[in-house]
């Protein structure tokens, strides 16, 4: 392929952090490793913190350890093997703490906790992206590295105001006199001072878009300089970047790699985003190696939904024989073997699920809601992409028949969402979704306005809805609404009765309260269910919750389900690529309580194709043709996973 910035091609990239002690290592034998694994892009730690070669520039620390090293120079030596063997490589930048010596020299540059205390760790001192040492000297040590050598492009490292350190210690707002002028001159005010002060969303509003200024600024230095190196970062950069990895103490979230990659490629679908994925257990423990098939799930949900897959591993592969690794290297590989058939690799769902902005201060729940419609529609083969909230406004939703808002509160995006159903989709809203106090702001809703809500666990305690399969309990928030002129209404709310002692639990009526209403509005449709059927999903398991959530997304939005004999456990996946239709079977059986593990292989099934027309059908990891009858094709055993090459016959 020509004409197109090498990044915009399937790549895999392995990233070596380096420690200090690392600068003596041999490239070969680390680049044999990596063509070995299935990569040919290596992420090696260049300069910041410390330089891995000779830098003539005073704020910058050179590695004592280079002494020992016949050249001098580690990174010359890596880009000149490299080179050699036509593998790329790509410089890690990390400019967020500065030694003792020039935090002495420059206190401008540093971070400045609301207490006044500078933030030390490990002797090293943070910085905050609103002083010079970002805003200007990093520019001058990207450009040295330019000068120097033939990189293929830069990753900045911890780009962050460091409200939290290496110890998950939470220190604050920086209050440094950078931050205190450029917060007062845009928002008008005094900073906060953390988490719970008033005012700290729009810090946090600030302080996204300082970051996303000084990307901008970075990418743009690059592209001026070479225009064939590559800035993996932010929004502003030309690979979006993300990091699958595990913290001990946080509750796992089983998709989140796949969120975070459909989030990004939903918003804009043509650029690259790359998977770091972490192949030690938290950064306290980066020498003990991840569980094989947790390490795996990163890998798989990044090429399913067209990321690059990349390994990263502390100092030297001799030095971290992690496990995982063997797997890492089996699905890379996958990759490699494959590289037409992850070219312009995008998603081809029809259903749209909308993240909460967390800077918006969503409703209580609204991450579980989230979660909650995410795993329905998921288990019930409803193929779809995740987008953020704040993404609506500036994304193509023509080609989407279903939008789904997980109890988003009051939205900015009526107007968009509104001409988006007059032009034919469905809008399926939950909980408070649209509402603006009491009044609808989402024409396309089918409701008038809000009578009352119902949002403590003691207002909704043995508050139940009448369903189809009998009684389904509320939990979380309950919105009593007035239907618009001509709404269908149904699945009633029943009044709430005593719980206990069980003589006195009786009294449960049937209120006329919906459930859930449905109109037509212009070409499309407008659903509500104002209630919290995602976060009763997510709490309790309870597949009533899950089915009457997607019952009513299938009978507004027709055909959006893959039909299938394969189990909930196995989650589809369909796109499309330079190469055809692309189907990506992840087996999830092996998903566990904070943990995931071998899956159990699931028996030969069948899968109808979602495209019309006569189809051949390869199953690449079995590495044969399927038998294709009446548009459904006769799937193989599917193991970890499984990828299905659809073709014209």
């Amino acid at each position: 392929m020509t004409g197109r910035p090498w990044w915009r091609e399937p790549f895999r990239m392995f990233q070596t952090n380096l420690r200090e002690v690392d600068a003596g290592l041999d490239v070969e034998r680390v680049l044999d490793h990596l063509e070995g694994a299935g990569a040919n892009a290596w992420l090696i730690s260049v300069g910041g913190i410390l330089s891995n070669y000779p830098t003539g520039l005073d704020f910058q620390t050179r590695n004592p350890y280079l002494a020992g090293r016949p050249s001098g120079d580690l990174v010359g030596d890596a880009v000149a093997a490299a080179r050699r063997r036509g593998i790329r490589v790509l410089a890690r930048m990390d400019f967020s703490k500065i030694d003792h010596r020039r935090a002495e020299e420059h206190p401008e540059w540093c971070f400045v906790a609301p207490d006044g205390a500078a933030q030390v760790y490990n002797g090293l001192t943070s910085v905050c992206p609103s002083g010079d040492y970002y805003q200007v000297k990093l520019f001058e040590v990207i450009g040295e590295v330019l000068d120097r050598y033939a990189v293929d492009g830069f990753f900045l490292n911890w780009m962050s105001f460091n409200e939290v350190d290496y110890s998950r210690r939470y220190w604050g707002v920086c209050h440094c006199l950078a931050c205190a002028r450029r917060y007062a001159g845009q928002a008008g005010e005094e900073l906060p001072e953390g988490r719970d002060s008033p005012g700290y969303l729009r810090w946090r509003r600030f302080a996204r878009e300082t970051l996303d200024d000084l990307h901008a600024r970075i990418r743009a230095a690059i592209a001026g300089r070479r225009p064939d190196a590559a800035l993996i970062l932010g929004e502003h950069a030309d690979i979006v970047f993300h990091e699958a990895n595990n913290a001990v103490g946080r509750p796992l979230w089983h998709h989140r790699t796949s969120e975070h990659v459909s989030a990004a490629k939903s918003y804009r679908p043509d650029v690259p985003v790359l998977v770091n994925s972490v192949g030690f257990v938290d950064m306290p423990y980066r020498m003990a190696g991840e569980e094989p098939y947790h390490f795996a799930q990163y890998l798989l949900q990044a090429i399913s939904r067209g990321a690059v897959p990349s390994t990263y591993i502390m100092g030297t592969p001799d030095d971290s024989p992690y496990e995982c690794l063997e797997i890492a290297g089996e699905i890379t590989r996958f990759h490699r073997d494959h590289a037409e058939t992850y070219r312009d690799l995008v998603s081809e769902a029809r259903t749209l699920l909308v993240r909460p902005d967390p800077l918006k201060d969503p409703p209580k729940g609204a991450l579980s809601e989230f979660q909650g419609l995410y795993l329905a529609l998921l288990e019930r083969h409803l193929p779809f992409d995740v987008l953020p909230e704040d993404r609506l406004p500036v994304s193509d939703l023509s080609r989407y028949r279903l939008i789904v808002l997980p109890d988003l509160g009051p939205m900015e995006s009526g107007r968009v969402l509104d001409a988006y159903a007059a032009a034919g989709g469905t809008v399926l809203a939950t909980g408070s979704s649209g509402f603006d106090a009491d009044e609808a702001r989402l024409a396309c809703l089918p409701v008038t306005r809000r009578l009352a809500s119902r949002e403590t666990e003691e207002a909704t305690r043995s508050l139940h809805l009448r369903g189809d399969r009998g009684m389904v309990p509320v939990i979380g928030a309950f919105h009593v609404v007035e239907p618009a002129e001509g709404a269908e209404t149904g699945l009633f709310a029943l009044s709430r009765a005593r719980y206990g002692p069980p003589e006195k639990c009786h009294g449960h009526r049937e209120t006329g309260h919906p459930g859930w209403l449905g109109a037509r509005y212009g070409k499309g449709n407008g659903v509500l269910m104002p209630w919290t059927v995602g976060r009763g999903y997510r709490e309790t398991g309870l597949s009533a919750h899950r089915d009457l959530f997607a019952d009513r997304a299938l009978a507004a939005a027709e055909g959006l389900a893959v039909e299938t004999g394969l189990p909930e456990q196995v989650e589809i996946v369909p796109a499309r690529s330079a190469a055809g239709h692309v189907i990506h079977l992840l087996n999830r059986s092996g998903d566990a309580d904070q943990r995931f593990r071998r899956p159990v292989p699931i028996g030969a099934s069948w899968l109808g194709l979602p495209w019309p027309g006569e189809r051949r059908v390869r199953a690449l990891r079995a590495g044969r043709e399927l038998e294709v009858s009446g548009g459904r094709v006769r799937l193989p055993e599917v193991g970890l996973y499984e990828v299905l090459l659809i073709t014209d016959r």
